[in-house]
């Protein structure tokens, strides 16, 4: 009997070979990178991070509006437009007391408020009114409507003694009720009322408010609201 050496050996070695062949086959497959692989859970994936928005700006509150002047205390007193009568007016405290007169027979005392803008609307007996605008704080320019009639007026600061006084008392058994304006420069114009009748007023001494009436001294004393 022949020995099968030689053919079992090429035999084996063919299929050492094909196994080999197989098994390269198979790790190459098994190694090559998957494009479709999907990334492991552990590993994060990076991505562009939206920029740090800045920090905004503290709000700015809106600047106030500028505060009006105060008003001042203070009083004023002149001439209406016509020369005819004079006006006085004196503030305190954002009140307002005016006096209106002819030196004759006419007058009116009126009051009210003074807007923070300096605007004022005074009113009097018998339906009379007065309205001004303070301006600057050194006048007062407006119109006093009195008796029917409209007076347009300008007042300007006073400096003691000028200003308004106003005297009431009772001179032999009538009563009197006295005002007076006194006029930068030291004019005056009033008008005293006895038991209701009007006439030209005395003159006053603006220093100490003294004034005869009827052969009686009383005394005039400045008029504040």
């Amino acid at each position: 009997m022949k020995r099968p050496g030689p053919l079992l050996t090429l035999l084996a070695g063919l299929v050492f070979g094909v196994f080999m062949l197989s098994l390269n086959a198979m790790t190459g497959t098994k190694n090559a990178p998957n494009p479709y692989r999907q990334a492991s859970p552990g590993v994060s994936v990076s991505a562009s991070a939206p920029p740090a928005s800045s920090s905004p700006s503290p709000s700015v509150p809106p600047s106030p509006s500028p505060s009006r002047s105060a008003l001042p205390n203070a009083d004023y007193a002149g001439r209406t437009d016509d020369n005819s009568s004079a006006v006085a007016i004196s503030l305190r405290g954002g009140k307002a007391i005016a006096y209106f007169c002819d030196g004759h027979d006419k007058e009116s005392w009126l009051k009210g408020d003074v807007k923070d803008d300096g605007t004022m609307k005074l009113a009097g007996g018998n339906g009379d009114e007065l309205d001004g605008t303070l301006q600057d704080g050194k006048l007062i320019r407006g119109a006093a409507h009195v008796g029917g009639q409209r007076y347009g007026f300008t007042a300007d600061r006073a400096i003691k003694p000028s200003g308004l006084y106003r005297a009431t008392a009772t001179v032999r058994g009538a009563k009197v009720d006295g005002g007076w304006i006194v006029l930068p420069g030291g004019k005056q114009v009033g008008v005293v009322t006895k038991d209701g009748t009007p006439s030209a007023a005395p003159v006053i001494d603006p220093e100490t408010g003294t004034v005869t009436i009827d052969g009686q001294k009383i005394i005039a004393r400045p008029v504040t609201p």
